[in-house]
């Protein structure tokens, strides 16, 4: 049943008129404008929150803006599949609020205002994806969020931040204007609409009569969405880690890789449909494209020396956890892809808070710099660590619930290949994340050297406790959606059609 509701839009709105009050008050005043980041949070949070009883009725909440041609609209609408992934991203941002208080203000970053603004204008967008009611308006808020990042990513301004802001801008808005228009505009000349709809919206004449052209649009949709980070289109992803450590943790951990599978998730089971993609072979195409990027970036990972790059890679094969999960088109393995959009985010932004936090610590970048570092930052390795476990996915972590019923998907599928990759990815993220762990805990720490700077000496490194707070909640978030799983769960296997 779908109900008219004006909370959809007021959810979408508040992190923007945040991101004005953020933008007025300036930098003279800077308590009051970081009260605004967290405030916009907390209000977009509850608001989000206050559906959760209305989707969980079976109810569907919708507000339509406009009206632009036949099937197609500027609307915004609320299930519990968007309704999931808006949750996480409104509860993890008010957590990156203060984690950026610490980070900014400890290393008297300049443009903080922008840099709050367009972090508030980055949730407001994801939002409008998280509730896009159609592909139309998921389009609009898609481009939207690359644009707003864009300032985030080079936000240090210095040679290697524009040419990694430049990469990311061009391949996400090339894949987007290539691909994903020439999609959408191909879907609505078959379908005559643009709305989402349980089981897909392409005619069943159309697969008999044009397979070989709804593959290509299902390419098209595939790699057109450049944000889930599919191999080859994956380099903006690492180039994009330049960015402030809270940039990379929210935005690509949690908001813009996220909206990339969400997106790709959202044409996979309301635009194709199960039926469409078996009869068309796409899930096999979405399953290769899926396994070869979780072994691959796997083995990059391993290769990283800078913490962020290792993470970044491992972000590009967990990414596609979610996508293979999805495409084995079963209940256990789209509920594992769906929950893993959520648990992947606790775990994956409790690495980079620990990465942000060790580099203002101590300035190293380098994880060959790390030894012995436990001794001094016990509460980030300690974090580290719990959110290592959960990305592996040990028992009794977020990781595991989603890996497990991934596994149940391929073992439905009848798919030992893809079980075998599963398993095969799971030993190379301990292969990559494990020696951090050895190293801060097993390792005794390196003497400086005689030029080194005075942060790297032991009686100055020390934990941030501005930063400590989010990143020891988000670890233990990892290990509650382990142990009690019930909520994401329950969100999660509503998704199915």
């Amino acid at each position: 049943m779908v109900t008219p509701s004006v909370m959809v839009l007021l959810a979408v709105l508040a992190p923007a008129l945040g991101a004005l009050l953020i933008a007025l008050t300036g930098e003279r005043r800077a308590n009051l404008r970081e009260f605004w980041s967290v405030a916009a949070g907390v209000v977009m949070l509850a608001l989000v929150a206050s559906m959760i009883p209305e989707v969980l009725a079976g109810r569907t909440l919708e507000v339509v803006l406009c009206r632009i041609l036949p099937g197609v609209e500027l609307s915004l609408r609320v299930d519990a599949f968007g309704l999931l992934f808006a949750a996480g991203a409104s509860l993890l941002w008010i957590l990156t609020s203060f984690y950026s208080i610490g980070y900014m203000r400890s290393l008297k970053e300049h443009a903080q205002t922008r840099y709050f603004a367009c972090f508030a204008l980055a949730l407001s967008a994801t939002l409008g994806v998280a509730f896009s009611a159609n592909l139309f308006t998921m389009f609009l808020f898609y481009e939207a969020l690359t644009l707003v990042t864009y300032p985030l990513v080079g936000h240090k301004e210095t040679a290697e931040a524009r040419a990694g802001a430049r990469k990311y801008l061009i391949y996400l808005l090339g894949a987007a204007k290539v691909l994903l228009l020439a999609a959408i505009i191909l879907t609505y000349n078959l379908a005559g609409t643009l709305d989402f709809r349980a089981g897909g919206i392409l005619p069943v004449a159309k697969l008999a009569e044009q397979p070989t052209l709804l593959l290509v649009i299902f390419a098209l949709f595939l790699f057109g969405f450049a944000k889930n980070a599919l191999m080859p289109l994956h380099s903006w992803l690492p180039a994009a880690m330049v960015a402030p450590t809270p940039v990379s943790a929210l935005l690509h951990a949690v908001a813009v890789v996220k909206t990339g599978v969400f997106c790709t998730l959202r044409v996979f089971l309301f635009v194709f449909g199960p039926h469409a993609m078996r009869e068309l072979g796409a899930d096999q195409v979405a399953l290769v494209a899926a396994s070869v990027t979780i072994l691959v970036a796997s083995l990059l990972a391993l290769g990283q020396d800078n913490l962020k790059a290792r993470l970044a890679f491992s972000t590009v094969s967990q990414l596609s956890y979610i996508i293979l999960g999805a495409a084995l088109l079963n209940s256990s393995g789209v509920l594992g892809g769906v929950a893993h959009i959520t648990n992947h985010a606790v775990s994956k932004i409790t690495l980079f808070f620990c990465a942000g936090s060790i580099y203002v610590s101590t300035h190293k970048t380098e994880i060959s710099q790390m030894s012995g570092l436990a001794k001094r930052m016990p509460w980030t390795m300690a974090a580290f660590t719990l959110a290592s476990l959960s990305v592996v996915g040990i028992p009794l972590t977020s990781g595991f619930v989603s890996k497990w019923n991934l596994a149940l998907g391929t073992v439905d599928h009848h798919s030992l290949v893809f079980l075998a990759v599963l398993l095969v990815g799971s030993l190379l993220s301990a292969a990559y994340l494990g020696p951090v762990v050895y190293r801060a805990y097993f390792e005794d720490e390196a003497p400086p050297s005689e030029s080194a700077s005075a942060t790297l000496s032991g009686e100055d490194i020390r934990e941030v406790p501005w930063m400590v707070a989010p990143l020891a909640i988000t670890a233990a978030l990892s290990l509650l959606l382990g142990l009690f799983p019930g909520p994401v769960l329950e969100l999660a296997g509503r998704v199915m059609p």
